[in-house]
């Protein structure tokens, strides 16, 4: 004689729900690797070097119609394949950065102007995401989208004063740039480059240094922020442009403190190291009028630059060397810019 419990029934019922929950994701897992394409097999199996290039002829013009075949890259002076190609079209996804610290903060309307007017420059297929920092922290005002109308009213919620967490924001950028796949990627980054926790460490270097030694006493590139951020965008094919507003520029200094200027200057170059070892280009804004220009060349300039990737020779290795790039273009008279290198980590 079999009795079925009001409680043994139930039991009876969830075990067999939990077993069809089971079923279904198991073959919703299955179809997603079976979707996927042999290109993206290969993304998530290898160490491709991602490059964005830029080729001009001999009087500075861009050249945006080239393809695949026109290209040879070589590391090491060792040729390399090229195992994917993007032309100049193909859409960016690209995080906009706004320093709200309080070195901005009599010229938020000249910043803000200046960031709405970028986004009617950019490609309807561009994604765009917004990004500000500020002494309480880094914060995403909008992630990744094509909706200008939705960035725009992002970018007008950018405020805060304080500190500057420039690199914290940097690595933030980097991070939500990850969940972008295979697109081509850059970071638009407007700030003075004065990260407080950097130039504490600056500031004890110089304290420390004898008079004669005070400006050369400080390694910018050898700081350990900087390089952390060279690495993940190294990884992920990441070109950055800094725009260095003036309130950073040790030229423009009210005192001519050594000290000071040294540590102004470090951050500077640290800019500049982030312009040059990504393939981006630093632009340094001398007057507030200036900025809704530079945020226009930047966007030109995006649309100039092809995307190739390809595999190392000893992708296995993670020896922290140096590994130098050469891009060449078939035709003499036409000239490739990318980055110089990477480190091997």
């Amino acid at each position: 004689m079999f009795v079925f419990h009001g409680k043994e029934l139930k039991l009876s019922f969830r075990s067999r729900f939990f077993i069809g929950v089971a079923v279904a994701l198991f073959l919703t897992w299955t179809a997603s690797i079976a979707a996927q394409t042999p290109d993206d097999v290969l993304r998530t199996e290898t160490s491709l070097v991602q490059l964005n290039v830029g080729v001009v002829d001999r009087q500075g013009h861009s050249i945006t119609s080239l393809s695949q075949g026109d290209f040879v890259v070589y590391e090491d002076n060792v040729r390399r394949p090229i195992l994917a190609f993007e032309p100049t079209q193909a859409p960016f996804s690209l995080v906009m950065m706004l320093d709200m610290s309080g070195s901005t903060v009599n010229f938020r309307q000249q910043i803000q102007q200046a960031a709405l007017r970028f986004l009617d420059a950019l490609a309807p297929e561009d994604r765009v995401a917004v990004i500000s920092f500020n002494g309480k922290g880094v914060h995403d005002l909008i992630g990744f989208t094509t909706d200008r109308r939705k960035t725009a009213y992002a970018i007008t919620l950018a405020t805060g004063s304080g500190e500057t967490l420039f690199y914290d924001g940097l690595k933030q950028s980097l991070k939500k740039l990850a969940g972008e796949g295979k697109r081509r990627k850059a970071i638009v980054v407007l700030t003075d480059g004065l990260d407080t926790e950097v130039r504490k460490g600056d500031r004890a270097i110089v304290a420390k240094a004898a008079e004669a030694e005070v400006s050369t006493a400080i390694k910018p590139e050898a700081s350990s922020a900087l390089n952390s951020v060279l690495a993940d965008a190294d990884r992920q094919g990441v070109t950055i442009f800094p725009l260095a507003l003036p309130s950073g520029d040790p030229k423009k200094l009210p005192l001519p403190d050594p000290l000071i200027i040294a540590q102004y200057a470090a951050a500077r170059t640290r800019l500049q190291v982030l312009a040059d070892r990504t393939g981006g280009w630093l632009a340094e804004i001398n007057r507030l009028d200036q900025l809704a220009g530079l945020y226009a060349e930047v966007a030109a300039s995006l649309r100039t630059l092809y995307s190739i990737a390809y595999q190392p020779p000893n992708q296995e290795v993670r020896d922290g060397k140096w590994r130098a790039i050469r891009v060449e273009v078939q035709r003499g008279d036409l000239i490739a810019k990318t980055k110089p290198g990477y480190y091997a980590r």
